[in-house]
């Protein structure tokens, strides 16, 4: 099958490539001329990249054979100044733009990313931009596929994703840095939130079984939580990694307050993943050794 990405550069979309062509599938992937391809370095040869701030990068694509599934794993989340009409640009123009390439060459399958952090219905403060113009894409998302008959929209939306080649200042890298380095102390939250976190080895084994039970379903638009279905406390996490790296670092709970609308607990419903025969295999201990093993072997 060919596959058309987005997001290959980044932390989930350089470990979906990975799966999809451990998975026998052709890849093709959309990005801009200065992206960054270091994590994908490796495996690029295997890869059809197009630029798309090129004019000519959809006439290039048709080259490419036919377009049997798209994978939107791109994202903006506005932590780079980027104005809000740029965060609509990245996460709703664009994708949109990508349904109606599918809509108009019968792609038959549109696997979107999703956020548990959309989800409530007064955003958080934390990232409130970026979780808004997820929410808006996934309208739209159910708007064309209700209105096609061709395409079935599915889509993925993750709890808290780790793993390894993910950016230095997220929260699970950050604490894991900050325990082997033995720094003197960690500024935290109370800690009481709990976040639902998934390995990434795991997502993306979410993401191939979808695609291929994509067509199972006459259903235009599905949604798919992605997550171990257990909840766990920041306090807790962040215990066992201490624990696990044998941290020294003092862990200051309470000493950051909580965002504004802060998500007190999030936790996925697996059922109908898990009726598609998927379930995940790491358990949140197991990864985060697989994590430190990465950071110490450097």
């Amino acid at each position: 099958m060919l596959v058309l990405m987005t997001g290959a550069t980044g932390f989930l979309g350089s470990h979906l490539a990975r799966g999809l062509l451990r998975d026998g599938h052709k890849v093709a992937f959309l990005k801009r001329s200065r992206s960054d391809c270091s994590r994908i370095s490796d495996i690029l040869p295997q890869l059809c990249a197009f630029d798309v701030d090129r004019a000519d990068w959809e006439e290039q694509l048709e080259a490419c054979g036919r377009i049997e599934a798209i994978i939107h794993a791109a994202t903006s989340y506005g932590r780079q100044g980027e104005s809000l009409a740029e965060l609509v640009q990245s996460n709703v123009i664009f994708p949109l733009q990508l349904l109606e390439l599918a809509i108009r060459r019968a792609v038959p399958f549109f696997l979107n990313t999703d956020t548990f952090s959309r989800v409530p219905s007064v955003l958080s403060s934390h990232l409130s931009g970026y979780n808004l113009t997820k929410r808006q894409f996934l309208e739209w998302g159910s708007l064309l596929a209700s209105s096609s008959p061709t395409l079935r929209f599915r889509s993925l939306r993750l709890e808290h994703v780790y793993g390894p080649m993910d950016s230095a200042n997220k929260f699970v890298p950050f604490v894991i840095r900050s325990c082997l380095q033995q720094d003197d102390e960690l500024a935290l939250t109370l800690g009481e939130q709990k976040r639902d976190f998934i390995y990434i080895d795991d997502v993306v084994s979410a993401f191939l079984t979808v695609l291929r039970r994509a067509g199972d379903s006459e259903e235009p638009f599905l949604e798919y939580e992605v997550g171990t279905g257990e909840a766990t406390s920041v306090r807790d996490f962040v215990r066992l990694v201490h624990g696990l790296t044998a941290s020294k670092t003092i862990l200051r709970f309470g000493a950051l307050p909580y965002a504004a609308h802060e998500i007190m607990l999030s936790q996925a419903n697996t059922l109908p993943l898990e009726q598609l025969g998927w379930s995940p295999q790491t358990t949140l201990t197991d990864g985060i050794r697989n994590m430190i093993k990465r950071d110490t072997s450097r």
